[in-house]
């Protein structure tokens, strides 16, 4: 059975909605870290699970993940 309080640190190609859409909020922030690395913008059709992946990879490159 999977804990609710540790699915944040469930990998995001096991999610159940990891196909769907990303959200407001992770474009919002991909759009941030994605200006802030001197990137393109997030391109369209991003699924929930690899805006996650990338939102992670930009944090671990621009320091926001410290």
């Amino acid at each position: 059975m999977t804990d609710p309080q540790n699915s944040a640190a469930k990998d995001p190609d096991e999610w159940v909605t990891g196909d769907e859409p990303m959200t407001g909020p992770q474009r919002s922030y991909l759009t941030t870290l994605t200006h802030e690395a001197g990137e393109p913008a997030p391109p369209d059709g991003l699924t929930k699970a690899d805006a996650s992946k990338r939102i992670d990879e930009l944090q671990e490159r621009t320091g926001r993940g410290s």
